[in-house]
């Protein structure tokens, strides 16, 4: 059936303004966009009258992970639509860490109202098995699987710098080289933060052109100049930043992302909140729905969206405020998904993940012992490495401390540093690994996740042993979650039972309990950050700069190097 959007303002991409037009189109695509309409347009035609709003195409975010949500594929697409988001780009290599291509088949099954097109997760694990144990692998034999699928349209962030520009033929070499010769045209898609200079050009030579990681303005202007396109998330939302952008004129080489969005913020918008957060921050309005319609899709060779013209798919979004990106109606290939009067339209598709998927942590419940830290008994003292956490993004520095050692156990809980512990998950090898942290918690208590990017093997850190036990066994018992004990009571606790990285119930409960995780971590243990629920997760991610713990032991992720925790002993 024909239909009409009447006496809207709308948005004409290749101008970057707003026209007072009239919309037709039927179940799939937009028809026409006229000044005026005739008798034979109205035939038959349903007429929704939109005098006073505004109509933008439909927001496509090209660079985010449904799991960092900690939600499915279903949930996450009920939740976007009424932001206004229509389409978007996953790359699942947080469920191909723990389960490999069989983990992206489970994403990929889900039947959804949002367009989800995939990238390949280059990097799983982030580094190689021989620094770090995964429950899945992505080698050349997935990869050539994953490209005959549909849904493929580019190869996910490529994060092993050191492997990238080795002189070997390493992997991801060889995942590049195959990606090109069956599929020629395929987008590689980088992940390359602090990196500038000849390694950015060693970088760019690879063929991956691609970057969404944290900028600066002098980044901003090489990487751009030497032909790398940009996607700017959140946290890369600067006053500096968008300025660069908007002096220079940057439009056509950049986005606007997501990457990772919390569960309870995901209630409250996806992108539409970035295209907002850029506004604020002196990008224009209208510029930045171009970056976040227009921009993304061209990067992804989109071309049947972004643009609200004649044979373009009808994603349509109709605002209440423009200024606000308040939204009242949305339509997905020409049907009515949301409206605000009625709520979600459309029933998504029910999907149950594969039973394993509900016990996935192969591993036994801890004690007190497990978490003592043994160390050569004639040493009376130790000089460590420790980790320190920085409160205003997930990068990390290297630093040391002096502690004491009695009867080859070194002494830390009084020290004003925390134990950090990554204890293998998978069943492969049982690993467990030590590091000091200085800079999070400064209370007494604990941490424990079973979500811990990329390897998601189960992470505890505290400053008490006998909350360390209580909160990583409950992680275990529970099959999975995010968690926080004080006292050896257990505070808070975000169930995630599938893979033990997302939770597949509603997003209100997965919202709330992850809010009071975060509201203890601050709360009751001191820990200071813009995102805690992030910082933490991320401290078992070694390709973000620049020392984080594995399960093989402290890691300095862009020399590919594991260093001890003791790095000297004294006997007297």
């Amino acid at each position: 059936m024909k239909s009409i959007i009447r006496g809207a303002e709308v948005f004409n991409t290749y101008t970057k303004t707003f026209e007072r037009k009239e919309i037709i189109f039927d179940e799939r695509m937009i028809l026409e966009v006229k000044d005026t309409l005739s008798e034979d347009d109205l035939f038959e035609a349903k007429i929704i009258e939109a005098k006073g709003q505004w109509v933008i195409p439909g927001l496509i975010d090209i660079h985010m992970h449904i799991e960092s949500s900690m939600t499915t594929p279903k949930e996450f697409s009920k939740r976007v639509i009424p932001h206004g988001v229509t389409t978007v780009v996953a790359d699942p290599h947080e469920i191909a860490n723990v389960f490999g291509i069989k983990g992206i088949k489970s994403f990929m099954d889900h039947k959804t109202g949002l367009d989800i097109f995939y990238g390949i997760p280059s990097s799983v694990p982030s580094t190689s098995s021989e620094y770090e144990t995964t429950g899945g692998i992505i080698g050349l034999e997935e990869v050539e699987l994953l490209l005959k699928e549909e849904k493929v349209i580019c190869l996910g962030e490529v994060m092993n710098f050191k492997d990238l520009v080795a002189k070997e033929d390493t992997l991801i070499k060889k995942i590049i080289a195959l990606c090109k010769e069956k599929r020629p045209l395929l987008l590689l898609e980088g992940h390359c933060p602090k990196i500038s200079g000849s390694d950015l050009s060693m970088y760019l030579q690879s063929g991956v052109n691609g970057d969404h990681t944290m900028q600066t303005p002098q980044s901003i202007v090489e990487k751009i100049k030497n032909g790398m396109f940009l996607e700017i998330q959140g946290k890369c939302i600067t006053a500096e930043n968008i300025k660069t952008l908007v002096d220079n004129h940057f439009y056509e080489y950049f986005a606007l992302v997501t990457d990772d969005t919390m569960p309870n913020d995901l209630l409250k918008g996806q992108l539409d909140k970035i295209v907002l957060k850029a506004h604020s921050y002196g990008l224009g309005l209208n510029e930045a729905i171009y970056t976040a319609t227009y921009t993304p899709a061209r990067r992804m060779r989109l071309d049947d969206r972004g643009v609200i013209a004649p044979g373009k798919i009808a994603d349509l979004v109709i605002l209440d405020s423009l200024k606000e990106l308040k939204t009242s109606k949305v339509f997905k290939n020409g049907e009515l998904y949301y409206d605000k009067e009625k709520g979600y339209q459309k029933k998504e598709a029910e999907y149950e993940f594969p039973s394993e998927f509900y016990h996935s942590l192969k591993l036994a419940e801890v004690n007190e012992d497990t978490f003592k830290v043994k160390t050569d008994p004639e040493y009376q003292k130790v000089k460590v490495n420790v980790i320190k956490i920085a409160m205003d993004s997930t990068f990390t520095k290297l630093d040391e401390a002096l502690l004491d050692v009695v009867d080859g156990e070194i002494k830390w809980e009084e020290s004003g540093l925390s134990l950090l512990c990554c204890l293998e998950r998978y069943g492969k090898n049982h690993n467990i690994a030590f590091a000091f942290t200085k800079g999070a918690i400064k209370e007494k208590g604990a941490i424990a996740s079973s979500w811990a990017h990329d390897h998601h093997n189960l992470m505890v850190m505290g400053t008490s042993v006998k909350d360390m036990v209580k909160i990583a066994n409950t992680v275990i018992i529970e099959q999975g979650g995010y968690g926080v004990s004080t006292n050896e009571e257990v505070k808070a606790f975000a169930k995630l039972n599938v893979g033990g990285i997302v939770y597949d119930g509603p997003l209100e409960i997965l919202a709330e309990n992850i809010d009071k995780v975060k509201e203890v971590m601050i709360n009751d243990l001191g820990y200071d950050h813009y995102n805690p629920i992030m910082s933490f997760a991320t401290l078992s991610l070694p390709v973000s700069p620049s020392v984080k713990l594995v399960d093989k032991g402290i890691m300095i992720g862009k020399e590919l190097k594991i260093i001890p925790l003791v790095k000297e002993g004294f006997k007297c």
